[in-house]
């Protein structure tokens, strides 16, 4: 059998660039779903603490928010745990600390607390990751002094030390 010669063999590139743009769009939704925060935590000032950038944490880390208002400034008295933009239960973070165990093994736990929220949250949350075998729990807090500065307000709660202390 003798094969046709074609004058312009031509492979039709439209399905693979239109595949292509679906991976790049999924890349990017997924990377800014897995970038959220919870904006209305604010962090306790940790001056002596390790500063770690984002390029040094392992991609297996697990990111755990505890707010202690929800979305609307309410005060929650047993605070919102959430991840990403989730609100989630300490039995669900339970499930995820033992299937990303399997996953990874041991990874770190970074917990962004905010500073008003009482203890009962955070030990909550610690106590999820410890009943399921993980142990490496760190807390993140900022690295700068957020107190007041000629032209920038200070945080309630400093300033409110500062007046009690003079």
């Amino acid at each position: 059998m003798a094969r046709k010669n074609q004058e312009n063999p031509a492979l039709d590139m439209t399905p693979m660039i239109d595949v292509v743009f679906e991976l790049i769009i999924f890349f990017v939704v997924t990377l800014t779903e897995a970038q959220k925060k919870d904006e209305t935590i604010e962090l306790e000032d940790g001056k002596h603490g390790i500063v770690l950038t984002p390029e040094e944490l392992p991609p297996s880390h697990m990111q755990i928010d505890i707010a202690s208002r929800d979305k609307n400034g309410k005060p929650l008295p047993k605070g919102r745990i959430s991840m990403g933009d989730r609100e989630i239960t300490p039995d669900e973070i339970g499930r995820r600390v033992k299937e990303r165990m399997k996953k990874y093994g041991e990874f770190p736990v970074l917990i962004r607390a905010d500073f008003n929220c009482r203890h009962e949250a955070v030990a909550r949350v610690m106590n999820a990751c410890t009943a399921n075998g993980l142990w490496k729990i760190s807390f993140m807090a900022v690295n700068e002094d957020k107190t007041s500065k000629p032209g920038r307000p200070g945080r309630k709660h400093l300033d409110a030390v500062k007046r009690r202390a003079h």
